[in-house]
């Protein structure tokens, strides 16, 4: 046992190590990607913000070339779109337009395919509202980050509007792989939920976009998503809120959890590996423990229990170290003194018990025989009436009948062994004899003996035995209520219980005492009764434990005191009659 249990304590000082270092590693493996990922926004926003500085400064030189001014004051669109190609090849940028001073679209070049002119429209009509900074517009599945700028002839009231230049990049694949060398993350932009550059594979994208975590819709940070097998921590951020001619844009960014994993993995290998050594070096040290402790104490378990079941000739062996041997020479003096002190207490028990009961039964026999000696030096007097000669023989047979349940009821709890004789009897057939016969008992005179509508069922029980326990509750009841002054009323009802079969007497008496709860069910325990040994309860109980039930005080108040008998369902053989009597 010994060896099991350190073998089980180095296993588990393993495994508890191996939860501890990978929740550890996760955790930290966890916050470096979320740095990671933070740093990947900020290197994105810094080369955002020099774009856009570029962009401002470039479309503000371009607003002022007064070679590109003459061209806008020529009216002619052909000119015009001739002219500015040349401008536009000049500037390097992604995007280039020009428009007129009512905000018409007069030209339009731009790196890739070509763009839809209503959408371009569109996208620098908004972008002439918000001079002297940047915008986004998307078009035809490509996303653009624009500056415009107008073009004026004159100073003061003379000033006059000539049109507007717009120039821009593209947010596109290389963009998206600067940002992800940046800090070796996966990068996306997106537009109303669709990709439109990154530098995702193509079939991750399409999970990306399928996925029902929405990053690609709305702002997140320290999403744990799977795509493609692989784990990934995802964040987005809204580079720009929807406007009337484009969605909601989004960046986001995705860190591949796959190079931590591989690192967590080989730890996980070297912990185990020192986990199966502390393992092995705990199997050594258990079997060393065991050859000079173990076995020893095993020996020491053995007369023990063999002493817990009262075999007191069992001798433990001495041997193993001195501090064992020491413990067994102890155990020995122990065993000796035990068996000793077993037979003098058995000797005092036996003797304890037969004066109390002697002192119990010889009360109580007094009783009855001073009753029915004085009852026959009365009827010895012929001149007493016949009338009251029955009552004087009334009396008599009482006082007989008395001393005859007590000295069945010592035979029977004399008993070593209860057998019972099962057969199958009528419940309803069974109280009403039982009940008949406490009417007829003196103690039962004045009390209204309420018998509850019985359950008509059939059980197998020892009709003797479990009458004579009935018998024993009702008795007690009718004795209890004597001695009260509510209205005196002792009830008996039948239910059916998950455990089995109840039967509960309840009496309207002051209640039991709480300095009698505790020792209630055993024998010659009774208080404020004027005769009786005080073995009812505790035949109760041995009847219902006979029968595989029980016998409990289920409630003690004044008023209200009941105690309930239960039968196990086994015993209950027709129950079927009871639920059809309940449908009705």
């Amino acid at each position: 046992m010994l060896l099991l249990s350190l073998m089980t304590l180095a296993l588990a000082m393993t495994a508890i190590f191996l939860v501890m270092v990978r929740i550890t590693i996760q955790r930290q493996v966890r916050g470096d990607l979320a740095l990671d990922m933070r740093h990947s926004l900020q290197t994105f926003h810094n080369l955002q913000e020099q774009r856009q500085r570029l962009l401002l400064r470039e479309s503000s030189l371009l607003s002022n070339q007064s070679s590109l001014k003459a061209i806008m004051t020529t009216s002619d669109p052909r000119t015009i779109s001739d002219s500015g190609a040349e401008f536009w090849r000049l500037s390097g940028n992604d995007f280039f337009a020009l428009m007129s001073p009512e905000g018409k679209l007069e030209a339009h070049y731009e790196q890739g395919s070509v763009l839809t002119t209503e959408n371009v429209q569109a996208a620098m009509r908004e972008s002439i509202n918000s001079p002297g900074s940047t915008s986004l517009f998307t078009s035809d599945g490509r996303l653009f980050e624009i500056s415009s700028r107008s073009f004026t002839f004159g100073s003061g009231e003379q000033m006059t509007g000539l049109g507007y230049v717009a120039i821009g990049y593209a947010l596109d694949e290389k963009i998206a792989r600067e940002v992800s060398e940046a800090a070796a993350a996966e990068v996306v932009f997106a537009v109303n939920g669709t990709i439109v550059a990154g530098t995702l594979p193509q079939a991750l994208r399409h999970e990306l976009a399928s996925s029902r975590d929405k990053p690609l819709n709305e702002p997140v940070e320290g999403l744990e998503m799977r795509l493609g097998g692989v784990r990934y921590l995802a964040s987005s951020i809204q580079l720009q809120a929807a406007t009337p001619t484009g969605g909601a844009i989004q960046l986001v960014v995705l860190k591949s959890f796959s190079e931590e994993e591989q690192i967590l993995a080989r730890l996980n290998r070297l912990v185990t590996v020192l986990g199966i050594l502390a393992a092995l070096l705990g199997v050594a040290m258990a079997a060393f423990i065991a050859r000079s402790v173990t076995r020893p104490l095993e020996s020491l378990v053995v007369g023990t229990r063999a002493l817990s079941r009262g075999d007191f000739t069992h001798k433990v062996r001495e041997d193993g170290a001195e501090e064992v041997r020491e413990l067994s020479r102890a155990f020995d003096r122990m065993r000796g003194l035990m068996q000793k002190a077993q037979q003098e207490l058995l000797a005092a028990e036996r003797m304890a018990t037969i004066g109390q009961m002697a002192s119990s039964i010889s009360h109580d026999l007094r009783h009855y025989l001073s009753a029915i000696y004085a009852n026959a030096e009365f009827l010895a007097n012929s001149q007493i009436p016949a009338a009251e000669r029955e009552e004087l023989f009334a009396d008599i047979k009482a006082g007989v009948q008395g001393m005859t349940e007590m000295l069945d009821s010592l035979l029977v709890f004399g008993r070593t062994g209860m057998s019972l004789q099962l057969h199958p009897e009528s419940l309803v057939a069974l109280i009403d004899r039982t009940a008949a016969a406490i009417r007829s008992h003196p103690d039962a005179r004045g009390v209204d003996l309420r018998v509850q509508p019985v359950l008509p069922l059939k059980i197998e029980v020892d009709e003797k035995e479990l009458r004579r326990a009935l018998y024993n509750l009702l008795l007690n009841a009718c004795q209890a209520v004597s001695r009260c002054e509510y209205p005196a009323w002792v009830a008996l009802e039948t239910s059916l219980r998950p455990q089995g079969l109840s039967i509960t007497v309840r009496d309207s008496g002051p209640g039991v005492p709480s300095a009698i709860r505790a020792s209630l069910f055993q024998p010659f325990v009774s208080e404020g009764k004027q005769s009786g040994v005080g073995l009812g309860l505790a035949l109760c109980k041995r009847i219902a434990e006979a029968h595989g039930g029980r016998t409990f005080l289920e409630d003690s108040v004044s008023g209200n005191t009941a105690f309930t008998i239960t039968l196990p369902r086994e015993s209950i053989l027709e129950e079927a009659s009871h639920q059809a009597a309940e449908r009705r």
